[in-house]
């Protein structure tokens, strides 16, 4: 039996590149949830949320491949190696990802490497943070008095290094309602690129901290002094930003967020 044969009789199970949502487990799809009662292996990110983890089959095998802020428990290439063995051994391997695979998760990434190397594979989506941390918050990212544009952008786009290849002028000139993944770090960056293009000082911004979850915070404030009170609240990451007049309905709605 030569090396092609024996590729081709391998066993090969599927991955499922699986989004867990922004941390509430009542905003886990139904699809998902049955993915997790039933996977053979799971290998999750660090932002997965303890109650979505929990949904996990007791007798799988789970494996922390999660990165924050350049502190690796897998790098991404020894991600995908681990999918591909997993796949080889096991009939339901789920690569669970917090919020949607697809949005600034480096889902699609990885799902072209599955491919090249011939893995069955699938994503299912889920509901990014970047709606749902803001929704939680108060905040309508569109609203027919103040916003009618959105533009979702990432704030840190490698890990210990900024790389400032996005058009902040562009985005600050082009859009009513902004939305910002991982901007904590280089808010300070931001708001001057924002500020430079002609954003007002007074435009409103809003940080929200492990939105939809039971210890979720907010704060609240202009873009002029945002970065200060950064500072003096010792707000910190994870955390979605909101820039916008929509911002302003956080007084009115916040009362009525909802409760996982």
């Amino acid at each position: 039996m030569n090396a092609t044969d024996t590729q081709e009789n391998k066993f090969l199970g599927k991955v499922y590149l699986l989004g867990a949502g922004p941390g509430d487990p009542g905003l886990m799809t139904l699809k998902g949830k049955g993915l997790l009662e039933c996977a053979d292996v799971v290998i999750y990110d660090a932002l997965v949320s303890p109650a979505i983890l929990a949904m996990i089959n007791p007798q799988a095998e789970q494996i922390n491949a999660g990165k924050r802020m350049g502190r690796h428990s897998l790098l991404q290439e020894d991600t995908t190696k681990l999918l591909i063995e997993k796949a080889q051994e096991h009939a339901i391997v789920v690569r669970l990802k917090g919020g949607d695979p697809f949005i600034f998760g480096r889902g699609g990434e990885e799902m072209a490497e599955l491919v090249e190397a011939g893995i069955p594979v699938e994503v299912v989506p889920g509901i990014t943070s970047g709606i749902a941390a803001p929704a939680y918050a108060g905040i309508p990212l569109t609203h027919r008095l103040y916003s009618s544009s959105v533009t979702f952008v990432t704030g840190h786009e490698s890990a210990g290094k900024y790389r400032p290849s996005i058009n902040w002028s562009a985005i600050a000139q082009g859009s009513e309602t902004i939305v910002i993944y991982m901007g904590i770090h280089n808010l300070p960056y931001i708001v001057e690129q924002l500020t430079a293009a002609g954003l007002s000082l007074d435009t409103p911004i809003g940080l929200v901290r492990w939105g939809t979850r039971p210890d979720q915070e907010e704060l609240i404030g202009k873009i002029g002094t945002i970065v200060e009170q950064v500072e003096n609240t010792g707000f910190e990451a994870p955390a979605i930003a909101v820039i916008g007049a929509v911002v302003n309905m956080h007084s009115i709605l916040s009362g009525c967020r909802p409760h996982g």
